[in-house]
């Protein structure tokens, strides 16, 4: 299901909503929500997700870099989201290119709900 989402996005095993949903509910897996702030505060973020607009990502998830942010763990799997799933998609890239072994694109928030995970103010 969906896997067009991550189909070259993505390294590892393709994952559905559901499963990331399920991991990240399990603290296996960090969600990072790339929109910016006026898009989550229209329609709030994923459950326990970090924020972090995709003009900073970059610079929060360069391990070598003085903006890093430690809530993003290198050991665990990633999955990002966006508003529909291309800036994610982009997202997934860099943080490839930044070392990350495994980032997945979740796709957009809807994606998320549709796994069954919650969505909070933010």
């Amino acid at each position: 299901m969906l896997n067009f989402l991550s189909g070259g996005r993505s390294s590892g095993p393709k994952l559905t909503p559901h499963e990331i949903v399920e991991k990240a509910s399990k603290g296996e897996m960090t969600v990072i929500d790339i929109r910016d702030g006026s898009e989550v505060n229209t329609t709030g973020k994923a459950e326990g997700a970090l924020t972090i607009p995709m003009v900073a990502l970059k610079l929060q998830a360069d391990r070598n870099g003085p903006g890093y942010n430690p809530k993003i763990d290198p050991s665990k799997p990633i999955a990002l989201y966006c508003a529909s799933g291309a800036r994610s998609g982009m997202a997934v890239r860099m943080m490839k290119a930044l070392g990350y072994e495994e980032v997945h694109n979740l796709g957009g928030l809807g994606h998320w709900h549709m796994g069954g995970g919650k969505i909070v103010r933010a």
